[in-house]
């Protein structure tokens, strides 16, 4: 009898990185498709804070705002998008933003606090602390065009103070490790 060979196996570091990869894009196309459903259902001017938190749940944090209170709605670290919903004084939605945006990039400036930041983009999918150079990195994933493999990171790069240094974009290095 012929035994065809078999074929090589994938290393276990392989196919976990696969798996994690797989469980991240199908996470994150769930939270897309039930953003995209609430959100189409939310009305600015009309929509109450009640009706906010019955279609988006609980926000990550609530800051205060020039019109009124800020709801941050985050999807990082699998999902492309942060929103942030403006509560007005009179209770309803003021405005819906989805915060993760080369225009909201381009306003983190030296100098700027990390609370700033923190209130411009939401929560960032991860903070990595170096301190032997004194620098903290917040890093937000996000869409920089239609696709998944549009997937890029932006970071801000803080110092001991927590105040930015300079700021950058990069490909998404998840995109080449799943390749």
């Amino acid at each position: 009898m012929f035994n065809a060979p078999k074929p090589p196996l994938r290393p276990l570091g392989e196919i976990l990185r696969l798996r994690r990869w797989w469980v991240g894009m199908c996470a994150a196309l769930v939270l897309a498709a039930c953003d995209v459903q609430n959100i189409s259902e939310l009305e600015e001017g009309f929509s109450t804070e009640a009706d906010v938190r019955e279609k988006m749940g609980e926000p990550e944090a609530v800051w205060d705002g020039p019109d009124g209170a800020l709801y941050e709605y985050n999807r990082q670290p699998a999902g492309h998008r942060n929103y942030m919903i403006t509560i007005g004084p009179d209770g309803r939605m003021a405005s819906l933003r989805q915060v993760l945006t080369p225009e909201n990039f381009a306003r983190v400036l030296p100098g700027m606090d990390m609370t700033e930041v923190r209130k411009m983009l939401g929560k960032p999918m991860k903070v990595t602390t170096y301190d032997a150079r004194g620098e903290t990195h917040y890093d937000w994933r996000y869409l920089d065009g239609p696709n998944s493999s549009d997937s890029k990171i932006f970071t801000a790069v803080f110092d001991r103070g927590l105040k930015v240094v300079s700021t950058g974009s990069v490909i998404d290095p998840e995109l080449e490790r799943n390749r």
